[in-house]
C-alpha cells in the first residue's frame, strides 16, 4: 500500500517538475536578456516577486521532493 502511495506521489512530483521547467523563461529571454539582462537583474526592485522567482523557488522545492521520493523508493 505505501509502495503504491509513493510511486503514484513520485510521478506526480516528476511531471509537476517537467511543467514548472517547461513554464521557465530562458535567460536570454527577447532583447532585454542580450541588452539590459545585467542592469534588471541589479537594478531590479522586485526581483523575489516575479513569476521567474517564483518558478526558480518551485523548482527547487519540486526537485529535492523528487529526490527525497526516489531515495524512498530505493529503500522500498
Amino acid at each position: 500500500m505505501t509502495n503504491n502511495l509513493v510511486i503514484i506521489l513520485h510521478v506526480i512530483i516528476a511531471v509537476a517538475l517537467i511543467v514548472i521547467v517547461l513554464l521557465q523563461s530562458g535567460k536570454s529571454f527577447g532583447l532585454s536578456g542580450s541588452i539590459a539582462g545585467g542592469a534588471e537583474t541589479f537594478f531590479g526592485k522586485n526581483k523575489g516577486r516575479t513569476i521567474d522567482a517564483i518558478l526558480g523557488k518551485l523548482t527547487t522545492v519540486f526537485a529535492v521532493i523528487f529526490l527525497i521520493t526516489s531515495i524512498v523508493l530505493v529503500f522500498i
